[in-house]
This record gives structure tokens, C-alpha cells and sequence, in this order.
């Protein structure tokens, strides 16, 4: 069977991981999003798989953009932000539908940094930003590799800055990220890569900027 055709957007997609210390990192870069951003955003927060999550109204009291869980068959689109729900993995589709899943737990966490950033990577390429924020383990090195290989772009919160260095750090190690920022920077590197994205190839690199 041929692979589905990848669709190659007119917007950018950011997506967002994280893990310990990923509400504060979260909130802080959301909330200095303009309400008119650009680009499409997904976010996955290792969350409590047996709790419901409160995860999208408390980034949305602080942010611009509207932001809600995601839900079975959403569709991407530019300047609003969709939360994976516990215990599924968020996965972008070739058509930009998303897809809740509950196959295997990857690196012992189900919604996995690596199972949308690997989505991502097939099914949008160049018109990814992934952003790898504080966490606990190595969630998202792979699928930062595979963003890379696909043409986008990798942003890596620095250590200073991180409560845990482990998911930024392994990404790092990779050799994949374009720019290691402090999480105060990470905003205004993302408004002004999507508006030099949009309309273009691909993003240019944060040190273009």
C-alpha cells in the first residue's frame, strides 16, 4: 500500500512538549502568543493517566489564543491550541485531522513527546516547529530527530531555565536542535519564525532571525 501523501500546509504547526515543570514552561511561552499567531499549536504535557485534566483552562486563563483538549478528528488550523487528553496519544494525520490513540505507552507515558512529534515529522515536514520544554527522561529526542530529517525546525528550552533538563538535554544530544533558548525568549523566537514562515518554503533558523 503506497504512504499517504503529505500535505504541506500554508501555516507552520508548533508543537509543544513537555513533561516536570511543563505548566509554568508552558504558560509562560503561551502566554505571550499574539492572539493573531499565525501558526497552529499542539501540545503534549505528561499528565496523570487516570485523572481528568484541567490542563487546557488553566493555560487558557493566561493566554491569548483560545486553547481546548483535542478531541478525535480535530483539525489543525492557525491560532488555536489543542491539548492532548490523558492517557492517548495525540497523532497529526496526513489530511491535519488529529487522531486519539491508545496503543503502547512510549518511555512509560501515554501522551508521548515522540509519538506526535514522529506524526508531525510525516505528515507536515517542513512546516513543523517542534519545542522541546523542561521534562523528566527523553521523550521527544526521536521525534526531534524526525522533525529534523523532515526539514522543520527544533527549539530546546535551556538548562538554566528548565526545572528538569532531561527531555531538552536529550534532544540536544541529538544534534537535531536549531536553538537552545531560555523559556522567556521562546515566544518571540516562535512569533517571529511563523510570520517568516508563513507564506514561504520553510522556516528559517533562529539564528537568521
Amino acid at each position: 500500500m503506497d504512504e499517504p501523501e503529505t500535505i504541506e500546509p500554508i501555516f507552520p504547526i508548533v508543537a509543544m512538549v513537555a513533561s516536570a515543570g511543563g505548566l509554568a514552561a508552558l504558560a509562560a511561552v503561551l502566554s505571550h502568543l499574539p492572539r493573531d499567531f499565525g501558526g497552529a499549536v499542539v501540545i503534549v504535557q505528561h499528565l496523570e493517566p487516570t485523572r481528568p485534566s484541567l490542563l487546557a483552562p488553566i493555560l487558557g486563563q493566561s493566554s491569548g489564543l483560545p486553547i481546548r483538549e483535542a478531541r478525535q478528528g480535530d483539525r489543525l488550523q492557525p491560532g488555536l491550541a489543542l491539548v492532548a487528553p490523558p492517557n492517548h496519544h495525540l497523532i497529526v494525520q496526513a489530511d491535519l485531522s488529529l487522531a486519539l490513540t491508545s496503543t503502547a505507552r512510549v518511555h512509560y507515558t501515554r501522551p508521548s513527546a515522540d509519538a506526535l512529534l514522529e506524526s508531525l515529522g510525516r505528515a507536515v515536514g517542513p512546516r513543523t516547529i517542534a519545542v522541546i520544554l523542561t521534562g523528566a527522561g527523553s521523550d521527544g529526542a526521536e521525534g526531534a530527530r524526525i522533525v529534523k530529517q523532515a526539514g522543520g525546525m527544533v527549539l530546546a528550552q535551556d538548562r538554566a531555565t528548565s526545572q528538569n533538563f532531561g527531555m531538552p538535554g536529550a534532544a540536544i544530544q541529538t544534534g537535531c536542535v536549531d536553538a537552545v533558548l531560555p523559556i522567556d525568549q521562546m515566544a518571540p523566537t516562535l512569533v517571529r519564525l511563523v510570520r517568516a514562515t508563513t507564506g514561504s518554503d520553510r522556516p528559517r533558523s533562529a539564528q537568521e532571525e
